[in-house]
């Protein structure tokens, strides 16, 4: 599978020698002027970094919570096709595909027009049917968003977010977003939450309640935050995902994302205003349709 490089050989020449000039003025200048050149000349990035991105939907039909969910039906539609729909709104992605290893998903997505990419059933999770899904599309992209196809209420800003993150964050190989919960969804294990250093990098996800304090009960002043199904990879790591082996919060908590920051990575964190959630369990159906019906989506 070729990834390809952000930016052309001509453009790699032209950036290392404009590298070079940069180290030997910091030398000159001295060590603080130095790391001061370097971070210029860092963030002075070409303009094609990380600049094709294609958005993937895993789906798939088993499901020990809810069962072919991605064929729920919500206001008529498939949710699978609902959420796609949104996606089709987001302008930073080249290309959209629904990767899913289920014939039945798979004729349900090419009738309303959707690329379908067939994957194996033996995927542990979703980040693992993107990377197969990313490897048989052939293509060059530098950002892949993992986008749940239980999210059919999905903003195309939010997309549109997630990708800007990693294009600003080149030490970052992996970038999401949250939102404010909800108090009565404080303890809903379905609802899982994250916490952020003060320059919007994940320090944890969880499905209990972070950060969690002295009285074992929710804090009224404090923001928690949530977060929404949604994942940007830089397409490279996302190539070596597979093969980093499985670590204990990730099993405990049963949180992908765990992996990447149990193995060291950076991952940026975007906030947003979303009062939408994904679709976790049957009875979740009615609640997202009387959100579309309040919001007039038809």
């Amino acid at each position: 599978m070729p990834i390809c490089a952000p930016s052309s050989d001509s453009s790699a020449s032209s950036a290392a020698s404009g590298g070079r000039a940069w180290i030997v003025h910091g030398l000159a200048l001295g060590a603080a002027a130095a790391a001061a050149a370097a971070a210029a000349y860092l963030y002075r990035r070409p303009a094609g970094f990380r600049s094709r991105a294609v958005g993937i939907i895993p789906a798939r039909f088993a499901s020990s919570r809810f069962e072919g969910k991605p064929l729920a039906h919500i206001l008529g539609k498939p949710m699978i096709q609902r959420t796609w729909e949104r996606v089709m709104l987001a302008s930073s992605l080249d290309h959209v595909v629904v990767a899913t290893d289920d014939e039945r998903i798979a004729d349900c997505c090419r009738g309303f027009g959707a690329d379908v990419i067939m994957t194996s059933e033996s995927c542990k999770n979703g980040s693992e049917r993107c990377c197969e899904a990313l490897k048989k599309l052939g293509k060059c992209y530098d950002i892949v968003v993992n986008i749940q196809g239980d999210e059919p209420l999905i903003e195309p800003e939010i997309i549109d977010g997630v990708v800007m993150a990693l294009q600003r964050a080149p030490d970052a190989v992996f970038s999401t977003a949250v939102t404010s919960l909800k108090p009565e969804d404080a303890f809903d294990t379905n609802r899982v939450k994250c916490v952020v250093d003060n320059q919007g990098y994940a320090i944890y996800f969880s499905r209990g309640l972070i950060p969690s304090n002295k009285s074992g009960k929710v804090n009224p002043n404090y923001p928690y935050l949530l977060h929404l199904g949604i994942s940007g990879f830089d397409s490279k790591f996302l190539m070596i995902y597979p093969e980093l082996p499985p670590t204990p919060l990730q099993l405990e908590e049963d949180l992908e994302q765990l992996k990447v920051l149990e193995n060291g990575y950076r991952m940026k964190v975007i906030k947003v205003d979303h009062d939408g959630h994904g679709v976790d369990a049957p009875e979740d159906v009615e609640k997202i349709e009387e959100l579309m019906r309040a919001r007039i989506i038809q």
